[in-house]
């Protein structure tokens, strides 16, 4: 009963348009009139505490970073040495969608910044040399969503805050699962691109390329900046957020020289407003995420999932599946939000690593940013490009199958995550 007046009042709040923030609350009031235990005073406090969190901090640092590396210049600079690198191969625009999809997600960590960036930038070329304009615009934003796991991830710092798991640990193990990402929709561009049959344009020569890669030196320190300093412990990511956005900052405007001091203010104000949104869901989560605890939910969740919990790959399976659903109706922080202080118990008492399995479940929630019919970065892509959301979304089919099959094998081979972190954090 409890479960269902839970998600009875969330869902119902949704369905009636009132915004996801807004409902949480909504859904939280309902707990507490459910356990008769109301008080607006218990409410305040939680939405204040849930906002009130050291490590929450990078959030708006790393979304200021992502904006300042947009309009500064850097974001340009990283598909232009993409470009330099692999666009004479057959398909060529698309594996520099790809490859500058993984250099600008050690960037920001922010998908929608990243795919905003690739669709201005890529998507007119991609149309001109002949490409298909849905598969195109299929590409980037399946390639936009590796920004979450590669790491800065804001994606990893919201669960580590809401799974008290160390965030310099999701990091360092969302590397290769990020880089496993890019190179299985890499293989499904090849054979779609086999079947355009389009020119490549010319090789470009070792001086463009080594031209391209000084211009783009400076944008490529940033993420050796940040994971060489998380991992010899120099900083921690909230620190490291900060860097990024001061070093992004200073190389825009001192270096490269793109951003003027009266574009400041905007890229402030940007950043700030999407930060605001993320910070009131996560403060707006928290209450309910208490009156879960309180509940005893986890442990009824635990119940329902016990025939799973002998074989922790069933189990992860089954949640996989359930994330995956839930992924197709709501964004990627409140399903976070949400389904955390639900999951994490059941995972525990399971057995399994809650960094592997919070690498899995980020994943999971980037993948479901192109799940129609919600799918933000299909809407960036549809808005960019000027497109309809049902041509994307036929667009990203094939590439959205590929990043599933990655997730469930990680799933099935827990030594794809677990090793190579093992061997980044020593």
């Amino acid at each position: 009963m409890t479960v269902f007046i839970f998600l009875g009042s969330l869902l119902g709040a949704m369905a009636l348009g009132i915004p996801i923030a807004y409902s949480l609350l909504v859904s939280g009031v309902a707990l507490m009139w459910h356990l008769d235990m109301f008080d607006a005073q218990i409410l305040a406090q939680n939405v204040i505490n849930g906002a009130d969190s050291f490590p929450l901090l990078a959030v708006p640092f790393f979304m200021l970073a992502g904006e300042i590396m947009n309009v500064g210049g850097l974001s340009s600079r990283i598909v232009k040495l993409a470009l330099t690198l692999v666009g004479h191969k057959r398909g060529g625009l698309g594996f520099v969608a790809i490859l500058a999809a993984c250099m600008l997600a050690a960037l920001s960590g922010s998908a929608v910044a990243d795919t905003a960036a690739l669709a201005a930038l890529l998507l007119p070329m991609m149309v001109r040399a002949g490409h298909d304009k849905a598969k195109s615009g299929g590409l980037i934003a399946s390639a936009g969503i590796i920004a979450p796991v590669i790491p800065p991830s804001i994606g990893f710092v919201i669960f580590g805050v809401a799974a008290n798991v160390s965030i310099s640990k999701l990091f360092l193990a969302g590397i290769v699962p990020g880089i496993l990402m890019g190179a299985s929709i890499a293989i499904a561009w090849y054979f779609v691109a086999k079947r355009e049959n389009i020119q490549p344009p010319p090789k470009a020569s070792f001086k463009e390329q080594l031209a391209a890669l000084r211009e783009s030196l400076w944008a490529l320190g940033l993420p050796v900046i940040v994971i060489v300093g998380l991992k010899m412990g120099v900083f921690t990511p909230t620190e490291a957020a900060v860097v990024a956005a001061v070093y992004a900052l200073l190389v825009s405007m001192l270096i490269y020289r793109e951003m003027s001091v009266r574009q400041l203010y905007e890229v402030f104000v940007s950043a700030a407003k999407t930060t605001a949104v993320i910070m009131f869901l996560v403060a707006a989560a928290m209450v309910s995420a208490w009156l879960i605890t309180v509940a005893d939910i986890p442990s009824q969740m635990i119940q329902l999932l016990e025939p799973f919990m002998g074989n922790q790959t069933l189990l992860l399976i089954a949640i996989m599946l359930l994330v995956m659903a839930v992924g197709t109706a709501m964004d990627m922080t409140p399903t976070i939000l949400i389904l955390t202080p639900v999951l994490m118990p059941v995972v525990k008492q399971a057995g399994i690593d809650p960094v592997y399995f919070g690498v899995l479940f980020i994943i999971n929630n980037a993948i479901g940013l192109i799940t129609p019919p919600v799918g933000t970065v299909l809407n960036v892509v549809a808005g960019v490009g000027r497109m309809k959301m049902d041509e994307v979304t036929r667009g990203v089919l094939p590439f959205m199958a590929a990043q599933f099959i990655v997730m469930f094998l990680m799933v099935l081979f827990p030594s794809l995550v677990l090793v190579p972190a093992r061997w980044l954090a020593n």
